[in-house]
Formats: C-alpha cells, sequence, structure tokens
C-alpha cells in the first residue's frame, strides 16, 4: 500500500538543544557519553530524523554507448568460472563511491557471456531476475530446470535457488542482472554456496517446465504440490505476452477504456502466479511503455528504482535535471527524487525496484508535482 501525501516542505524548525557543551559538567557528560559508547538524540536528530528522504545516492544516467564495450572487453580479457564465478560488472553510485550499489537496496550489472563459456552453478540468499536487452542462445538453469534467454524476456532466481548459465553459440550476449544485494548486505542476512562446475542440463526445450506448468494466462494447477510461494514459481515472463499486454492497453485507452496509468502510458507488473502479489517478494519488476510524444506525471516515491531503456528514444528529468535517453542505457532514481519521462518514440522501458521492502513495512509514499 502506497500513501498519496501533499508536497513535505522544505522548512526545518530550530534545533531546541545544543551539543556544544557550555560548563566543565556538560564537557564531562559529553566525554562520558562517547567512553561508555553512547550518543545523544539531540546531537543527531536532524540526520536519524530528517523532514524528508536525503539519500546519499545521487540520480544517474549509464549509457549503454559505454556499457557495452566495456562489457565486451571484459569478456576477451577476464575468464569466467569459478571463485569470481559471474562477468557481471555493477554500476556504482557516484553518491555511493567505492561500493557496487545503484542504489543503497538495489544492485544491477552488465552481465556478459562470451561464446561457448559456462558460468558455474551456485546459489545465494538474495533475490535475483535477468532482463534481456538484445540476443539470444543463452539458457539459464534454475534448480535443474533449464530456461532459453531471449531479448525481452524477465528470468527470475529466487533466493536459495541454484543457477547457472550456458552459451552454446558462436556469438556473445549480455544482459542486465538485478539483485537485493545491498538491502541483503545491510541486514546481515546472506549466505552463498558452490554447486557443480558446470550446469545441470544441457539441452534447451523451448519451454522451460516451470512455464509449462505456471505459465498458462489465468489458469492455475490444481494438485497437491502446487501451493502459494513467496516468490513466483514462474521462471520466465516472455517478451511476446508483455509486448502484447501493453499493446492492449494503449488500444483500448484510445478506445476509451479507462485501462492505462495515464494518457499515452501504458504499464505491466511482473506478479505471482499463485498470490498475485509481485514475482520477487523483495523487488518490484515493471515495463512500461510511453507513446511517442507523451510524457509522463512528475512524481517523487520513497524507495528507490532501476530503469533501463528497452527501446526507443526519449529523455528523463531527475529532481529538474533533464538527461536524453537511448537503447539500453539505465538510470539510477534514488528515494524521494522527481522524475518525469518523455518519449520521442514510442518508449520501452523496464524497472526495478524495492516497492515490496517499502510497502510491507509501511514506509511507501508518494507525491505528485
Amino acid at each position: 500500500m502506497t500513501t498519496d501525501i501533499t508536497a513535505v516542505p522544505d522548512t526545518t524548525s530550530a534545533a531546541d538543544t545544543t551539543d556544544t557543551p557550555h560548563t566543565a559538567d556538560e564537557k564531562q557528560l559529553y566525554d562520558d557519553f562517547a567512553h561508555h559508547g553512547l550518543i545523544p538524540l539531540w546531537t543527531q536528530r536532524e540526520d536519524l530524523m530528517p523532514v524528508r528522504p536525503t539519500p546519499k545516492a545521487i540520480p544517474h544516467v549509464w549509457h549503454w554507448g559505454d556499457l557495452y564495450p566495456l562489457a565486451a572487453r571484459a569478456g576477451e580479457l577476464v575468464p569466467v568460472g569459478r571463485g569470481g564465478e559471474r562477468r557481471a560488472i555493477a554500476i556504482s553510485n557516484p553518491g555511493l563511491p567505492g561500493l557496487p550499489y545503484a542504489t543503497p537496496t538495489l544492485w544491477a550489472a552488465i552481465q556478459y557471456l562470451g561464446p561457448g563459456e559456462v558460468a558455474p552453478a551456485h546459489r545465494h540468499s538474495q533475490n535475483a531476475f535477468r532482463f534481456v536487452l538484445e540476443g539470444e542462445g543463452v539458457w539459464t538453469v534454475v534448480d535443474g530446470d533449464p530456461v532459453a534467454m531471449r531479448r525481452g524476456d524477465l528470468l527470475l532466481t529466487p533466493g536459495w535457488r541454484f543457477h547457472g548459465h550456458h552459451n552454446p553459440h558462436p556469438r556473445p550476449m549480455a544482459w542486465l542482472d538485478g539483485l537485493d544485494i545491498p538491502l541483503v548486505h545491510s541486514i546481515d542476512a546472506g549466505f552463498f554456496e558452490f554447486g557443480e562446475d558446470g550446469v545441470e542440463e544441457r539441452t534447451t526445450p523451448h519451454r522451460s517446465r516451470a512455464e509449462r506448468l505456471w505459465g498458462q494466462p489465468g489458469l492455475r494447477p490444481v494438485s497437491a504440490t502446487a501451493h502459494d510461494t513467496p516468490n513466483s514459481p514462474l521462471s520466465a515472463y516472455r517478451w511476446e505476452h508483455t509486448d502484447a499486454a501493453l499493446t492492449a492497453q494503449l488500444e483500448l485507452a484510445a478506445e476509451g477504456h479507462p485501462g492505462v496509468v495515464e494518457p499515452g502510458h501504458a504499464a505491466v507488473r511482473f506478479t505471482n502466479p499463485t498470490t498475485g502479489s509481485d514475482a520477487l517478494t523483495t523487488l518490484r519488476t515493471e515495463m512500461h511503455r510511453i507513446a511517442g510524444g507523451q510524457h509522463t506525471a512528475a512524481v517523487r516515491e520513497t524507495g528507490s528504482s532501476v530503469w533501463q531503456v528497452f527501446d526507443g528514444t526519449g529523455a528523463i528529468t531527475l529532481d529538474g535535471t533533464r538527461r536524453d535517453l537511448a537503447h539500453g542505457d539505465l538510470i539510477a532514481v534514488p528515494s524521494w527524487c522527481q522524475v518525469t519521462i518523455e518519449a520521442h518514440s514510442d518508449l520501452d522501458l523496464f524497472r526495478f525496484s524495492d516497492a515490496p521492502v517499502m510497502e510491507r513495512l509501511n514506509l511507501a509514499r508518494r507525491e505528485y508535482a
């Protein structure tokens, strides 16, 4: 549940107390606080309880034209295999120097797998997905279930599921990895385990077993084993279905049906077919389509997100700064950053965020300009 609120005023009240000691007794008090590992709230209130979010992460755009050549060079020089596990290159927010984090809760990286390469199997507590920007041929195996990776597909790896990747084709492939690594790290809840050095299967069926069981629109298997699960049991969300849903929304809107987010803006959320909630418990995944010549309303939200341009061109305005967008570009949007997106041509964007966490903690807020 997200609470819509009116604008929060910029003014702050003066502190009622001061941390500047005026007497010898006050100085001794603060010295004793420090000696016993204590910090009084009145010296920290504005940092700990600001009138609005004050994220250290900053809005930033990484351009695909810079990212992909670097990933390709890494493919020539850095082997993939046991130990490093993945040739994944994380975007690092300039406001979080030295950390491989897009935002304080989200990790995003370009993973590159060359011809014939195998990324060995492992599992970890962190929830993960892969979004395929372009190409096909790589397949992943999730707990023994082989899943083909194709352009526009969203592939899930919920926490603690074994997974490895294999590229049997003569062309390299790159995709977006998204995980909740910073969140899990901050609460000391991470575990990791190596799997087989290769991958469990070496065949690539057109549809994975999970898709055959759970991928029928509006239909749920009636089975003792088909129970509700926290994360989606569906391993792949295929582009043809996403594209059809976005196209239908805009067509219906043109016919006067009130089924879109706002005029010229269609959006879908990837959901867990057993519960109807988000596909992953800690990450919200969505696809947006903005018709050429349209723009979104200006909005800011608690929590953070990362966007990637799938198709089309446009621009994004982040806290008043406008940046052009093209195919593959990645955008980090920190908490309470005001966002507006405009489409020069029809613009498709993939988005993931920490919204499920914000909502479960009753911290979700949204403000429209």
